[in-house]
């Protein structure tokens, strides 16, 4: 058993989980002056970098290049649009997974910075309240404990959902099926759903909901579908999966829309219905921690109820993106190790999804921001961007709300090319206070997709100017 090292009269830090959060969370509690180790399963990297988003994106890469083939006639271009090799595909999508492992040696990396790391090892499960075991037999106790074990992909609870495939199935397929059906329109399902369909094959979606991406903006989720469905794909919103059967060489799926049972024949099914935390082997019942539905319970300070343990990343629930995973890392690891306590409490959290059209967000909703404030909201549709238009991808949007009160941001949603990196100005407007004729005045590039930040908020200024002329008047 690994005892504290008194000698040395540094704390000891033990990070549960080699993910973006754990990997981080290592780093900064050993540039506190900690003595850390992390434990990992399996290699480091985590589902961001081994089977989440690194690879998909890979997939929508190639996904997109494909779908760029279709424009060139409009571009005086000739050639037919490619064939897909879907093994391939897939093989390069595990290649970069694999990347932070074998060209950037991660885990040497990280043990170069004095970390000790223990991985591929198996999960490790808790003792008691301050120890955890591996498979090995191997015990670690330590002054603080960090839990960054993530999460797992959720199953629903009907009849056949053995029968259903979840992302990590998604690397070991050789070859693509002719039609997919897709449980779950939130941003992961229509992250697949859009790969897929750009590969060529047909595809169904479902989404309990009453729309696609039901906690973004409604015109995200509108104009996304609208998007789909241009495309030949089938959504069906408002709608429950029922069960899942073999029939004939096929999977029956029945579903549920408005009261109505119905069924469609698929060759393969993905659920993409929730991401719980992944407590599987954990053995929280030998210590009193607390769990919240799915996830573990944190306070402000992503502690949980037993003091001297944290939980940063998917885990808590707080706030599923990669990005969070990381700051949160860093914020658990800061509180537990020095002597000053700090909140975890983003201003702007920028999100993207690698659909075909993109999209990305940052801060309020307009139906959230309208619930609080007086608001106002400027779209710049893409054909008025000349960037669009050469690009010959005039179909999206900016939007922008504001406060008419303060003037400042309150949250930016925008639809097309590009979305995820448009965001990042937008997200750094709202994280920073900027007041909108701030926002009006900067001297973006021309020609980028980022100008209609720009020129939303240009049109934001001329509209409030003309508003006080007639008040004056």
């Amino acid at each position: 058993m690994k005892q504290n090292n008194k000698s040395e009269n540094k704390k000891t830090v033990l990070v549960v989980g080699g993910g973006p959060a754990g990997v981080q969370a290592a780093l900064r509690a050993h540039e506190l002056g900690a003595k850390v180790t992390l434990l990992e399963a399996n290699k480091l990297g985590g589902t961001a970098f081994n089977e989440g988003p690194a690879p998909v994106r890979t997939l929508a890469r190639a996904a997109r290049l494909r779908t760029d083939a279709t424009l060139y006639s409009q571009f005086g271009l000739q050639g037919d649009v490619p064939s897909v090799d879907f093994k391939a595909a897939i093989e390069n999508a595990n290649r970069v997974a694999a990347h932070a492992n074998q060209v950037w040696h991660l885990t040497k990396v990280v043990e170069q910075q004095g970390i000790e790391v223990i991985d591929e090892v198996g999960p490790a499960h808790f003792v008691n309240n301050k120890t955890l075991e591996i498979a090995d037999g191997r015990q670690f106790s330590a002054d603080q404990i960090v839990l960054t074990v993530g999460g797992k992909p959720k199953k629903l609870s009907i009849l056949g959902n053995e029968l259903a495939l979840s992302f990590h199935d998604l690397w070991s397929m050789t070859e693509l099926p002719k039609r997919v059906t897709v449980v779950g329109g939130s941003a992961t399902g229509c992250q697949l759903a859009s790969i897929l369909i750009d590969f060529g094959a047909k595809v169904d979606i479902i989404e309990f909901a009453d729309r696609l991406t039901p906690p973004s903006d409604v015109d995200i989720s509108r104009k996304l579908e609208e998007a789909f469905k241009s495309r030949g794909m089938n959504v069906l919103t408002s709608t429950g999966c029922e069960s899942i059967a073999k029939e004939n060489g096929q999977l029956k799926v029945t579903y549920k829309h408005n009261d109505q049972v119905d069924s469609l024949m698929t060759d393969a099914v993905f659920l993409m219905v929730g991401w719980p935390a992944d407590l599987d082997g954990l053995n929280l019942e030998a210590t009193d921690i607390k769990l919240k539905g799915p996830y573990i319970e944190v306070d402000d300070y992503l502690q949980t109820n037993v003091e001297g343990v944290y939980v940063a990343g998917d885990a808590n629930g707080v706030s599923m993106f990669v990005q969070s995973a990381a700051h949160q890392a860093r914020v658990a690891a800061q509180n537990a190790v020095s002597d000053t306590a700090e909140k975890y409490a983003p201003r702007a959290i920028a999100t993207g999804s690698f659909t075909e059209p993109e999209y990305a967000s940052v801060g309020m909703t307009q139906a959230q921001a309208e619930e609080e404030h007086d608001c106002i909201v400027e779209i710049i549709n893409y054909e008025n961007l000349p960037r669009a238009v050469m690009d010959g991808r005039t179909d999206g949007f900016c939007k922008i709300i504001i406060d008419k009160q303060t003037q400042e941001l309150l949250g930016a949603h925008v639809l097309g090319s590009y979305s995820a990196e448009v965001i990042q100005v937008a997200a750094t407007c709202l994280a920073t206070g900027m007041k909108i004729n701030e926002i009006a005045n900067l001297e973006l590039a021309f020609p980028t997709f980022t100008e209609a930040l720009g020129m939303a908020a240009q049109r934001i200024c001329r509209n409030l100017r003309m508003e006080d002329e007639k008040i004056e008047e």
